[in-house]
C-alpha cells in the first residue's frame, strides 16, 4: 500500500461536507421530482378504484404482545411514525444551517423567526376571512404550513436565476414553519392531553439533551430514548411527529477537527500494519468519529426519507376521487379558496411584509441577508403546502371537506411554482447591477476566515486589488491539491479580477514530505521564486525527498548553497506553521480548502463550481461596491 492510501481514507473526511452538500441538492431535485410522480400516482389509484385505495391504507398493523401493544391504521403509522423520520432530518439541516452555516448570524435566526410567524399567521388570517360565519374555519391550520421537499425542490429548479444563500433563508423558515405547526397540531387538533404521559415524552427529551451535551456517542441510548419520547406523545393525545425535529435540533455539528482526523490516520495506520478483526473496528470507529453526528445521521437517513417516506406519504395521502362536478365545487368552496389564496398569497405578503417592518423597526439592525428580490421569490416558494398541511386536514375535516382541503392543498404547488417563476423572471430582466441588489441584497456577508489576507505577508498570484479573493489551504504532497491546481489554473486564466493564495497546510500524518515541500517553497521565495517552486512541486508530488527538492532547486535556477542553508536551518518553518495556526482558527482541518471572499467554499473544486462560486462573491462585492458608491 503507498503512502497515500490511508489520505485517500481520510480524504473522505477532509471532503465529507462537501460531498455532502452536493448529494443533498441533487436528493432535494430527486425527491421533488419522485413527490410529483408519488402525488400522479396517488391522483390515478384513487379515480380508478378508491375502494382498494382507502382499504390498502386503512390496513391495522400492530406492534407489541399481551396487553402492551400499539395497534395503529398503516395511514397513521405513516403520518404520525415515518414522518417523525422526515422532521428529524428536517431538525439536523437546520442545526448544521446554527452551528456552521447562515444561522450563525443569530441576526438571521431572530428575523427568520419573526418572518415565519408573520408568513403563517397572515395565511391563517386569509383562511378565516374566507370561512368565516362557516364551520370549517376551525380548519385555519391547513392554510399555514409550508412544504420542506416542495420548497427546496423549487428552489432547485430555479437554482440558476438565484443566490445560493436563499436555501439558507428557505430552511430556516420552514423549520420556524414546522415547528410553529407541530406545536398547532399538539394544542389545537390533538385529543385531550394526558398530562403525565406528556411529562415521560419531556423527561425522555431532556434525557437526550443530557447525553449530546455529556459527549456520549451511544446512538443506541438516544435512539431508544427517542422512541420513549414518540410512544409518550402518542400516549398523551400529541401528534408525536414533533420527536423527529426535536431531536434532530439536539445534535450539534462540527467541521471534523484535526485531532480526529490524525487520530483516525493513526489507527487506519495500525489497521495497514496489522490487518486483524480487532483494528479494522477500530479504524471504522475511529473514521466516524471525525465526522459530527450531525452529518453522519443526515447521510444515512437523508436517501431513505427523500426517496421513500415522503413519496409512501404522498401516496397514502394525495389520492382524490376527482370529477369536473368536485373541482367546480371546490374551487367555490371557501375551504379550496382559502387554502389556496392563505398559501400563494398570504406567505408573501407575511414573509415580505414582517421582514419590511423589521428592518424598518430596527432602523436597519434586522435586515435579510439576501435582496429583496430574493426574498420575494423566497415567500412565493414558501407557498407550497403539501406534508404538514395535509396532516392538519385530516385532524381537522372529514368526507367532502376533507377531499376540498387536499385539492386546495395540492393546487397551492402549482400557485407556488407560478408566482416563484413570474417572480425570478422579473428579477432576471433588471439591469445587472440592480438585479445584483435585488438577489444579494447588501448586508455584509458572513467571514469564515479568521486571518485576513495581508499582501505584504501572503502568497499572492493575480492582481493585487481584484474583486474577488480566493484562498486555498493546501498541502504539496496532497493528491486531491495537486488535482485542483490545474482547475485554479483555468481560473486564474479566464478570470482576470481574481487573485489567489496559497497558505500552506501540511498533513504529516498522511503525507510525510509535505512539511519539508512546503518549507523548500518558502526557501525558493526567499529567492523570489515562490510560485515557480509552488507550481514544480505540485507537478512532481511523487518525488518530494530531500534529493529531489535539491534538484529542483537547480532545475530552477536558484542558489543552491543558501537553498541548502535554508533547509538545513528550517528557516521557513515558521511561516509554515503561521498558515497553519490560521487554518486551525478557520476551522480548517483538510486539503484542499477554499475560501472565496472570505467565505467557506462548500462544495466540489472543478472549474464549474469554482467559477459558480467566484461570480455569486462578485456580484455580491460589486453590489456592496455600487451601494457605497451611492
Amino acid at each position: 500500500m503507498s503512502g497515500n492510501q490511508p489520505d485517500e481514507a481520510l480524504r473522505g473526511l477532509s471532503t465529507h461536507s462537501s460531498t455532502r452538500l452536493r448529494t443533498f441538492a441533487q436528493t432535494e431535485t430527486g425527491s421533488a421530482a419522485l413527490l410529483l410522480v408519488a402525488v400522479a400516482a396517488a391522483l390515478v389509484w384513487a379515480n380508478i378504484d378508491v375502494h382498494s385505495y382507502e382499504a390498502v391504507w386503512k390496513t391495522h398493523f400492530t406492534i407489541g404482545f399481551d396487553t402492551h401493544h400499539l395497534s395503529l391504521e398503516l395511514h397513521e403509522w405513516i403520518n404520525a411514525g415515518l414522518m417523525s423520520l422526515f422532521f428529524f432530518v428536517v431538525g439536523l439541516e437546520a442545526r448544521r444551517e446554527f452551528d456552521m452555516g447562515e444561522l450563525r448570524d443569530r441576526r438571521w435566526v431572530l428575523l427568520s423567526a419573526v418572518a415565519g410567524l408573520a408568513g403563517m399567521v397572515v395565511p391563517a388570517l386569509i383562511y378565516v376571512a374566507f370561512n368565516a360565519g362557516h364551520d370549517s374555519v376551525h380548519g385555519w391550520g391547513t392554510a399555514m404550513s409550508t412544504d420542506t421537499a416542495f420548497a427546496l425542490g423549487i428552489l432547485a429548479v430555479f437554482g440558476s436565476r438565484l443566490p445560493a444563500s436563499l436555501r439558507a433563508f428557505m430552511l430556516s423558515i420552514s423549520v420556524v414553519d414546522d415547528l410553529v405547526a407541530l406545536l398547532v397540531i399538539a394544542v389545537f387538533y390533538s385529543d385531550d392531553i394526558s398530562v403525565p404521559a406528556l411529562l415521560v415524552a419531556l423527561g425522555a427529551l431532556v434525557a437526550i439533551a443530557v447525553l449530546r451535551l455529556s459527549g456520549v456517542r451511544g446512538g443506541a441510548y438516544c435512539a431508544v430514548l427517542s422512541v420513549v419520547v414518540w410512544v409518550a406523545l402518542h400516549e398523551a393525545g400529541v401528534d408525536p411527529v414533533v420527536t423527529g425535529l426535536a431531536v434532530g435540533a439536539l445534535v450539534i455539528a462540527y467541521p471534523a477537527p484535526r485531532e480526529d482526523l490524525e487520530r483516525a490516520s493513526r489507527l487506519f495506520r495500525l489497521f495497514r500494519e496489522q490487518p486483524t478483526p480487532e483494528l479494522q473496528r477500530s479504524a471504522v470507529r475511529g473514521l466516524a468519529a471525525a465526522i459530527s453526528p450531525n452529518e453522519r445521521l443526515e447521510q444515512r437517513f437523508l436517501p431513505w426519507v427523500s426517496f421513500g417516506i415522503v413519496p409512501l406519504f404522498a401516496l397514502a395521502n394525495a389520492g382524490i376521487e376527482l370529477s369536473g362536478s368536485k373541482l367546480a365545487d371546490a374551487f367555490t368552496s371557501p375551504i379550496t379558496l382559502g387554502i389556496l389564496c392563505g398559501c400563494v398569497v398570504g406567505k408573501v405578503l407575511g414573509i415580505v411584509g414582517s421582514m419590511s417592518a423589521a428592518q424598518w423597526l430596527s432602523r436597519g439592525r434586522l435586515k435579510p441577508n439576501v435582496g429583496w428580490g430574493s426574498v420575494t421569490a423566497g415567500g412565493a416558494i414558501a407557498g407550497a403546502a403539501f406534508t404538514v398541511s395535509l396532516l392538519i386536514a385530516a385532524l381537522a375535516f372529514e368526507g367532502e371537506e376533507l377531499d376540498q382541503a387536499r385539492i386546495g392543498i395540492l393546487a397551492t404547488l402549482i400557485g407556488a411554482f407560478a408566482v416563484s417563476w413570474v417572480v425570478s423572471g422579473v428579477v432576471a430582466l433588471l439591469p445587472a447591477g440592480r438585479r445584483a441588489r435585488a438577489l444579494l441584497g447588501r448586508s455584509d456577508p458572513l467571514t469564515d476566515l479568521a486571518v485576513a489576507v495581508d499582501a505584504r505577508h501572503d502568497r499572492i498570484r493575480g492582481p493585487e486589488h481584484a474583486v474577488v479573493t480566493v484562498v486555498e489551504y493546501g498541502d504539496f504532497q496532497c493528491p486531491y491539491c495537486g488535482r485542483a491546481e490545474q482547475v485554479v489554473r483555468d481560473l486564474l486564466g479566464s478570470e482576470a479580477d481574481v487573485r489567489y493564495v496559497w497558505r500552506h497546510l501540511p498533513l504529516p500524518d498522511v503525507h510525510p514530505d509535505a512539511q519539508l515541500a512546503a518549507e523548500a517553497s518558502e526557501a525558493a521565495a526567499e529567492q523570489g521564486y515562490f510560485w515557480e517552486m509552488h507550481d514544480l512541486l505540485l507537478d512532481r508530488q511523487e518525488a518530494l525527498s530531500g534529493r529531489d527538492l535539491m534538484r529542483y532547486a537547480r532545475e530552477l535556477g536558484l542558489d543552491v548553497d543558501a537553498f541548502r542553508e535554508d533547509m538545513e536551518r528550517h528557516r521557513g518553518a515558521r511561516r509554515v506553521a503561521e498558515d497553519v495556526d490560521s487554518a486551525d482558527l478557520s476551522g480548517v482541518s483538510g486539503t484542499p480548502t477554499f475560501f472565496v471572499n472570505g467565505r467557506r467554499h462548500h462544495g466540489a473544486y472543478d472549474i464549474a463550481a469554482l467559477t459558480q462560486a467566484v461570480e455569486h462573491a462578485r456580484q455580491r462585492a460589486l453590489a456592496g461596491q455600487a451601494q457605497q458608491g451611492r
